[in-house]
């Protein structure tokens, strides 16, 4: 028996709460500007207004992005019995909690300095853009990293009032981060994408998407080396990040595996939510 009845339900699934792995894999580089901008020791009120402004920004892009596919989901199998795939829920519903997880996004910009506020306004195109994308642009996964970069800029901006050098490193980090586990995603919905006439970072390197996810991984590992010996992040920090390079070391070597399951493309995915929170951690314990 489903503990969250009928319409109500079905909304969750809209906003893809059921599924936490992908609303906490756009919280953590908001996590890692916060932290780091604050040296490790932010207010309390402000990590809080990044939780909640992630899974509200979550929730719109979810919504938006199944607006736009709402006719190419059905011929996807992953995402068939998606809401508004399966006609379970109306354009009309969906646009009504879209609405509300923008406004609830918008609420919170009251509470953030000048800078950080058109940081925000400036993210909303990429996020709206970013599901059409697949249609016209060869490597839409490129956009959605922009959005994950957006994270870093209005969390460190949050902080500091200001944007500083070593932002661009973390900033970097994030976008290549988020480039080699999307494309991860998109490997498992590659021959589905072909046959619907769709683009995606997966079709795009063709044979060689394992190759092109380990150079993301690579650099994202050399930029956050930049993060920790700009900020003179301690052992704690560099040991983590050894550690994070060794999992993505360890998933390249899965990819370029001749038979490979579609299962593990999903459980990639969800290891790099953990990698992210690792790391957050050595960003933490950095600091002592």
């Amino acid at each position: 028996m489903t503990i969250i009845p009928g319409r109500l339900e079905t909304i969750v699934r809209l906003l893809r709460w059921h599924k936490p792995a992908g609303r906490l894999i756009l919280l953590i580089p908001a996590l890692w500007g916060v932290f780091l901008a604050a040296r490790g020791v932010p207010q309390v009120g402000l990590v809080l207004l990044m939780i909640v402004g992630a899974f509200a920004t979550s929730a719109a892009g979810c919504v938006i992005n199944d607006l736009w596919d709402r006719d190419i989901d059905p011929l996807v199998e992953r995402t068939r019995e998606r809401p508004l795939a399966s006609r379970e829920l109306t354009v009309q519903v969906a646009v009504g909690v879209g609405l509300v997880a923008l406004l609830t996004a918008y609420g919170l910009t009251f509470f953030l300095n000048g800078l950080t506020f058109w940081l925000c306004v400036a993210a909303v195109p990429f996020i709206a853009l970013y599901p059409s994308a697949k249609r016209f642009f060869p490597v839409p996964q490129l956009l959605l990293s922009l959005c994950w970069g957006f994270a870093v800029l209005i969390s460190w901006s949050a902080v500091m009032g200001r944007l500083e050098p070593v932002t661009a490193w973390l900033w970097g980090a994030t976008v290549l981060w988020t480039l080699g586990f999307d494309t991860v995603y998109a490997l498992s919905d590659r021959e589905d994408d072909l046959r619907v006439g769709v683009k995606s970072s997966a079709i795009f390197f063709g044979n060689y998407a394992p190759q092109a996810v380990g150079l993301f991984f690579l650099g994202t590992v050399a930029l956050l080396a930049g993060v920790g010996w700009q900020m003179q992040l301690g052992y704690l920090y560099f040991l983590t990040l050894v550690w994070a390079g060794v999992w993505w070391a360890w998933q390249y070597k899965q990819l370029v595996q001749p038979e490979i399951p579609v299962s593990l493309y999903g459980k990639i995915f969800v290891d790099n939510v953990k990698i992210g929170f690792v790391l957050l951690a050595g960003m933490i314990l950095g600091f002592s």
